[in-house]
Formats: C-alpha cells, sequence, structure tokens
C-alpha cells in the first residue's frame, strides 16, 4: 500500500491518492489537502460538511453527494461553490475518506 507524506504525517493512500485510514486524518491534513484542490481556506460552512462527512463516513466509505445536501443541510449550489469541480470527491479527499460511490 502506497503512503504519503502530508502535513508532516506518513498516511496510506491509495493509486488514486485517496486516504485508505480514516484513523490516520487529522485536520492539519484536511487543511494540506484543500490546499491541493484549490481551496485556499476552510471556512465554517466548509467545515461543517467535513465532519457530517466524517460523521456519516466513519466505516471509511465516503457519502455521495446526496447524502451529503440532505444530511448536512447545504443545497447542491451552496456544495459546487465550496468544493468546485466535483464536491463529493473533493470533499472525500480533504475528509479522509474512500471514493464516493457513482463518482466518476
Amino acid at each position: 500500500m502506497p503512503t504519503r507524506t502530508i502535513a508532516g504525517v506518513t498516511v496510506q493512500v491509495n493509486d488514486e491518492g485517496f486516504m485508505t485510514n480514516p484513523a490516520e486524518w487529522t485536520k492539519e491534513i484536511a487543511v494540506e489537502i484543500a490546499k491541493e484542490e484549490g481551496i485556499t481556506e476552510l471556512s465554517a460552512d466548509h467545515w461543517k460538511v467535513i465532519d457530517f462527512c466524517r460523521s456519516n463516513g466513519a466505516s471509511g466509505a465516503a457519502p455521495t453527494l446526496r447524502t451529503i445536501t440532505n444530511g448536512a443541510g447545504i443545497s447542491t449550489k451552496e456544495m459546487f461553490t465550496l468544493f468546485p469541480k466535483g464536491p463529493a470527491k473533493k470533499v472525500a479527499r480533504i475528509s479522509g475518506l474512500g471514493r464516493p460511490e457513482g463518482c466518476v
């Protein structure tokens, strides 16, 4: 299994760069991955979505966009504003979870 150092922590990742062990995730890692995804600062709304995904995806499986919008109370439009160009995939990476099912 490949590893990668993010925010000074070595974590396990898959071939696509998604973390494979959600227990290795930290908020500092989230901030670094967000920067890689072009999100320079995580707002309270970003953290609301990330926290929802972390609690919903405790098993390591990332929630779908529909699950996030329904559960976190964020509209699809807001998701695309917060996490442009593929919000479910981006928030899954930032949250330290696997690739969401049905994600291209």
